[in-house]
């Protein structure tokens, strides 16, 4: 696999010269395997690129229409290769509006401001579906939620299904992996509430909420795994008023943060 930093020249604007060369590697941060080991990941689409050039991520290059070019202001020390629509469906997942593609560097996780809890900590138990985790990234960063902690086997943060679907709200909320029983376990030394979103909890609009807490946020198909359960203070559910079996993970959570926020406003 080529090394897309060390293949790199200092600022440059290429016309299709380097796109070939590197096709492999952008096409290889498809896979969680390889930006793992290149801790890189990519984001496409007009708005999504143009809020990332604002933002604190180090981007390394942009794949680009001579039309976004003409519309945005790039840094000096950004790359620039200028590509046609073709060249973009073929290295990213958009069938339409290709304008852009941009290659960054994964950002270190920074667990230093999650204690003592200051707001609502979101902690995702195993979800699986790229567009929950992006949908609930994008519900935190409208109620002002900027960490989510996650298990180690929850989707990866930067798949590009993730990215696309929190509409650049990743740009804004960091999700931290780690291993959530000796997460919970320092929580709850700290005097942390700790509450499980499960179909078999106090009803959410008759109980009292404490904003200053952790909410659990179980699997799709599997809810909250036992282990994580025992950690639990109180356990918390959308009443039914209907017939469908369940709420879609980030549909429910967005009804209980909201439910936390009012209550706590």
């Amino acid at each position: 696999m080529p090394d897309l930093q060390k293949n790199l020249p200092n600022k440059t604007i290429f016309q299709n010269g380097h796109f070939k060369s590197l096709e492999k590697l952008v096409k290889s941060l498809h896979l969680k395997k390889y930006r793992k080991q290149e801790q890189l990941f990519f984001v496409e689409g007009e708005k999504a690129v143009a809020e990332l050039l604002q933002s604190y991520y180090e981007i390394l290059i942009i794949f680009t229409t001579k039309e976004f070019l003409q519309k945005n202001i790039i840094d000096t020390d950004i790359n620039v290769e200028i590509v046609n629509d073709s060249d973009l469906e073929d290295i990213g997942t958009f069938q339409s509006n290709h304008t852009c593609l941009a290659v960054a560097k994964q950002k270190q996780p920074d667990f230093s401001t999650l204690y003592p809890t200051k707001n609502i900590v979101p902690v995702l138990d195993n979800i699986q579906d790229p567009g929950n985790l992006g949908t609930i990234i994008r519900i935190c960063d409208w109620y002002g939620i900027n960490k989510v902690v996650c298990s180690n086997d929850t989707v990866d943060f930067y798949n590009p299904k993730v990215i696309n679907s929190s509409k650049g709200s990743f740009l804004r909320v960091e999700c931290l992996y780690t291993d959530l029983e000796i997460f919970l376990e320092k929580s709850k030394s700290l005097n942390t509430e700790i509450y499980a979103m499960t179909l078999k909890g106090e009803d959410i609009y008759k109980t009292s909420l404490n904003f200053h807490s952790i909410i659990i946020v179980g699997n799709e198909a599997n809810g909250i795994n036992d282990e994580i359960l025992k950690y639990v203070d109180r356990e918390i559910t959308i009443p039914r008023f209907g017939k469908a079996e369940s709420l879609n993970a980030a549909v429910a959570t967005a009804v209980v943060f909201d439910n936390f926020f009012r209550k706590n406003y």
